[in-house]
């Protein structure tokens, strides 16, 4: 597994790049600033939106932001991305996305084009996932201390169902349904950066995980848990999720697809495509006797992935992620340290 940063280094006091990457040194970072600060109560860190009480649904409220470099990539924009980052944290929690606001930091000097375009790409995302920008905010700050362009958001959305969908519900036995190839989003952001100079065809995976998700809720799924694969990718995930409700996780190396083109370019740069980030795949823990009918529904939602059966609870109380593969060889997976692909999300 590629490190970029050793966690254990205290010579910076300091935020790095690598707090934002998604593994460990986020986490710390989050449990050791945020969390202890704000109401932990209140503040829920172990899945992707909060679940909170309401009068006839339940709200689900979560909030992002979004750094990308550079903001428009093969598959994609920033604002594309903003968009659909936030639909698939609400759908993570089985909310069916309806209000979402947008917040604007622009650099001096950022081009209007540009904005128009990217304003365009979040109308038509919005429109096709099914929820409304309805409100937003606009900052200009001086040239050269911007990047250019970033965006904040937050979503709500509501829950119509009775589940109760989170890392506390993942059961022994549980079935791992990944919903398809991974690794395509952060080497699409990376190949197209100019020091990179990869000549590829990798395309963003970024697309809405709404229809997937409530097509699985109306089909009847007991769904345990769901969790996007973005920062930190898959494993990072997974390891995440196995530490909250201490289950030890198996996965199978030959259900973990990854495409030929992903797969050469990750080793070029020395890349685990396990760490990877994605913006449209989901893994889902759900009763081992109801996969099949997930598979189904999955395919039929999604038209650009085909869903697998990548692992399996294997008992609870040993939390760790184990990495099988054909030979029945096993290695343990563990978060990413540091920050394998800076911003690209």
């Amino acid at each position: 597994m590629p490190v970029m940063k050793n966690v254990n280094d205290k010579s910076t006091d300091v935020v790095q790049l690598a707090h934002g990457g998604g593994g460990r040194m986020m986490h710390q970072l989050i449990s050791e600033v945020f969390a202890s600060i704000f109401d932990a109560s209140g503040l829920d860190c172990s899945n992707d939106a909060a679940l909170l009480p309401g009068q006839q649904s339940r709200i689900v409220f979560t909030t992002d932001s979004y750094v990308v470099d550079p903001l428009f990539f093969p598959g994609g924009d920033i604002g594309c991305l903003s968009v659909y980052g936030t639909v698939n944290d609400l759908a993570m929690r089985g909310a069916r996305p309806a209000y979402m606001s947008v917040g604007f930091i622009v650099e001096e000097g950022f081009p209007i084009n540009d904005l128009k375009r990217i304003a365009e790409s979040m109308r038509a995302s919005a429109q096709h996932a099914g929820i409304s920008i309805v409100t937003g905010d606009t900052k200009v700050v001086d040239r050269g201390h911007g990047h250019g362009l970033f965006i904040n958001t937050a979503g709500i959305g509501f829950v119509d169902h009775d589940l109760v969908i989170g890392v506390e519900n993942v059961q022994p036995d549980d079935a791992i349904v990944l919903s398809g190839d991974i690794g395509r989003h952060g080497l699409a952001v990376m190949a197209c950066r100019q020091e990179l100079a990869l000549e590829t065809s990798i395309e963003s995976d970024c697309a809405s995980l709404a229809e997937p998700i409530l097509k699985l809720i109306d089909a009847r799924i007991d769904i345990h848990c769901l969790r996007d694969l973005t920062r930190g990718g898959l494993a990072s995930a997974l390891v995440e999720i196995s530490e909250s409700c201490r289950a030890e996780i198996v996965l199978n190396q030959a259900g973990i697809k990854v495409l030929p083109q992903v797969a050469a370019a990750c080793e070029i740069l020395g890349l685990d495509p396990l760490y990877v980030a994605n913006e449209g795949r989901f893994v889902l823990f759900l009763p081992a006797e109801q996969v099949n009918l997930a598979l189904e529904v999955i395919d039929r939602s999604c038209a650009d992935s085909k869903p697998v059966v990548a692992g399996r609870v294997s008992a609870v109380g040993n939390p760790r992620v184990i990495l099988r593969n054909e030979y029945g060889t096993e290695r343990v997976i563990d978060m990413l340290s540091g920050d394998q692909l800076p911003r690209i999300c």
